[in-house]
């Protein structure tokens, strides 16, 4: 199976689960637009491999895309193995993986709804290096 977006979602709130949406634009040194996380900075756009939701499935949690604030849900690509400064291009955008993980301060929206959270340990973090669209189904690669 080769790498693919599953799902993009938004939300013009932090700390709350997303929403999922046909399509998104990754705008570059900004993000997703009309998102929330979008702005100056290098958290630009959020990825979740479906592997790590799984296990919150298999856990018992009733949890759907975007329900850890990810903005685009991935499957066949082990986003945890990425080094820092990799590049990836989600369909028609190319991003730059500047975090992984991330500290979660309080019990969010996410926390109290799914009884835990992957993000703070698989989740990964991009910089918008090019803009374009992304949607269900696009490929996602790493560019060598």
């Amino acid at each position: 199976m080769s790498a693919r977006v599953l799902s993009v979602c938004t939300s013009a709130k932090t700390g709350v689960q997303k929403t999922q949406v046909a399509e998104a634009w990754a705008r570059e040194g900004h993000g997703i637009d009309g998102d929330a996380h979008a702005g100056p900075w290098h958290r630009q756009v959020s990825l979740l491999a479906d592997e790590s939701a799984a296990k919150m499935r298999a856990a018992g949690a009733d949890v759907k895309p975007g329900d850890f604030g990810e903005n685009v849900l991935t499957a066949g690509i082990d986003l945890t193995a990425l080094p820092l400064g990799a590049v990836l291009v989600v369909g028609g955008a190319r991003l730059e993986v500047t975090q992984k993980g991330k500290e979660c301060h309080t019990r969010c929206a996410i926390f109290d709804a799914a009884g835990a959270c992957v993000m703070p340990t698989d989740g990964v973090f991009c910089r918008v290096l090019a803009g374009g669209p992304i949607r269900p189904g696009d490929p996602v690669r790493v560019e060598e």
